[in-house]
């Protein structure tokens, strides 16, 4: 991910100020509003049904993709959205549940790898149906054809210009969650 401190060193700003129009700000705004409820409706869901956060669930999940279950833990922190630290605090306490292992890369003794465990594949089926559901209640089914294929094309514009290198942008998830996990 690009540091956004950097980003804001391009913005012009010669001139006077410009200030979001009406609509802008009212767009902003849902937007913000979004980011801030929708995580937290994740988080309070799946800590309810599968005792994990969103967080959590979503590195488990990113494990189950992999063919062996396993991957470097800075390559799975930047799939997840997450820093390293972030990534670090939740694998203590997926493997202090039993749901990962972390051990030192053998091909680098720089790297440690997260290696997903069959209690974690469990918790990634179990959980799943669930998760599924939220989101298909909360956000898929009250959008028309039309507005999801326009949240696509949104995601697309917006991570384009923070960060370019996003895995959805790379089509990297394109084909994520399509299938159950087995």
């Amino acid at each position: 991910m690009t540091d956004p401190r950097q980003d804001s060193a391009t913005v012009a700003v010669d001139g006077p100020p410009r200030w979001l129009t009406t609509d802008e700000q009212v767009a902003w705004r849902g937007l913000v509003e979004l980011s801030v409820k929708l995580p937290a409706l994740l988080d309070a869901n799946l800590q309810r049904e599968a005792a994990v956060t969103n967080f959590e669930y979503g590195v488990l999940a990113r494990l189950t993709e992999e063919p062996a279950g396993l991957l470097r833990m800075s390559a799975l922190a930047q799939d997840c959205n997450g820093s390293l630290s972030r990534l670090s605090h939740a694998a203590k306490r997926l493997e202090g549940l039993g749901l990962i292992e972390r051990s030192t890369d053998p091909a680098d003794g720089r790297y440690t790898i997260a290696t997903l465990t069959e209690a974690g594949r469990r918790k990634v089926v179990e959980a799943a149906p669930g998760h599924v559901r939220t989101v298909l209640h909360h956000v898929i089914e009250p959008l028309t054809p039309e507005q999801l294929e326009q949240l696509t094309e949104i995601a697309r514009a917006v991570l384009a210009r923070i960060d370019p290198a996003s895995p959805f942008l790379c089509g990297s998830v394109t084909s994520r969650g399509t299938t159950p996990p087995g």
